[in-house]
């Protein structure tokens, strides 16, 4: 009789567990389809060279910033030193072109005001000559006449020294006018070679072209050395690979003295903001949403329960995004359950206690009642 009550107990006492586990178990969702997923940044080499020292060790944890290789950067020290001394020598060419249109300009605008003051002084000249001329052929004409009349007039009422003088003077006067006729003639080719002069002088604005031309190549070649050196300071720079994030190294596989080409992957590094990439079924998502709390088992903890959240459920079963994705309109058709990739923030990710690390299994439950 007490052992039949005994097993009715305990047959009791089972269902009531089993009720009670079946009722708290409806408030879960839970898989065992998911893992600890993190970002996974690769150290390659940018450059070629001969790896000089690797820095630190697999597994190793470093900061930020920190030293993790060197590959030899005297080829490359060279090439920004040879980019310098371009640079240095196409500045100089620019200041000596420079010099020299700034010189040709003010040989330009002085020669073109002296050629130009020139030409006003020429035709000021010429324009005396003419006034000469007139002046010359007005006294020329009037002595020819009065000389004229002298020889009309009886000889009794001059003296032949009275008609001497006039005969003088009209040839006097006449010659005078002939010189001031050539005079004219004098005055004109001078006009027209000072005239020669100005256009001669606007034509300096030609070198004056040639020169800015050369300026403007000497910027030109300025630039391309500038362009130049920039490229061979980052090709130096990249001869030091440091951390680009806070994290674990992995995967080291670079050695001293070992010769590297650009893509050469040297390690990786594991950041610690660590989640969990949970795939459940698509019958399990209907009352699942971001912020709902998540009870997280690590099988390599099976003893310790974390802590987490849902943070997003993604846009797209797993299948769709795969590399062969599902046609579903070619052959015979089976529907399958899809699954959905959830990511899941994990809590305890900064305890330093915990070894986590992706690709490990775990099996979280999302409250979702």
């Amino acid at each position: 009789m007490k052992a039949r009550l005994a097993v009715g107990l305990t047959t009791l006492c089972l269902l009531v567990a089993a009720a009670a586990y079946y009722l708290e178990s409806r408030h879960y969702e839970s898989t065992d389809d998911a893992f600890i997923d993190g970002a996974l940044v690769e150290i390659a080499a940018q450059v070629a060279g001969t790896t000089l020292r690797v820095a630190v060790k697999a597994n190793q944890w470093v900061e930020s910033g920190t030293l993790l290789a060197e590959i030899d950067p005297a080829p490359y020290r060279a090439r920004v030193e040879a980019a310098e001394a371009d640079l240095e020598q196409n500045r100089a060419k620019l200041s000596a072109a420079q010099s020299s249109l700034d010189l040709a300009r003010i040989r330009t605008a002085s020669a073109l005001a002296e050629a130009r003051a020139k030409e006003q002084a020429a035709q000021a000249e010429l324009d005396r000559a003419f006034a000469n001329e007139r002046a010359a052929a007005t006294d020329a004409g009037r002595r020819h006449e009065d000389w004229q009349r002298y020889r009309e007039l009886d000889p009794r009422a001059l003296s032949e020294q009275q008609r001497d003088l006039a005969e003088a003077n009209a040839h006097g006067a006449a010659a005078a006018a002939k010189a001031a006729h050539e005079g004219i003639a004098a005055a004109r080719a001078r006009l027209a070679a000072a005239r020669a002069r100005v256009e001669s002088s606007d034509t300096v604005k030609q070198q004056i072209a040639l020169a800015r031309a050369e300026v403007e190549q000497a910027k030109a070649a300025i630039d391309s050395a500038e362009a130049r050196l920039a490229a061979a300071s980052i090709d130096l720079s990249h001869t030091i690979l440091r951390a680009p994030v806070s994290g674990y190294v992995v995967r080291v596989d670079a050695d001293p003295g070992e010769y590297l080409r650009p893509g050469r992957l040297l390690m990786a590094m594991v950041p610690r903001d660590l989640w969990i990439t949970a795939n459940f079924k698509e019958t399990q998502l209907e009352d699942m949403h971001a912020g709902q709390e998540v009870e997280i088992k690590v099988d390599a903890f099976p003893s310790r329960q974390l802590h987490g959240r849902v943070e997003s459920i993604q846009k797209g079963t797993g299948a769709h995004f795969s590399l062969f994705p599902p046609e579903n309109a070619t052959g015979s058709f089976v529907k399958i359950v899809q699954r959905v990739p959830v990511r899941i923030a994990i809590d305890d990710v900064e305890d330093e206690d915990l070894f986590l690390a992706p690709g490990m299994s775990v099996v979280p439950s999302v409250r979702v009642r």
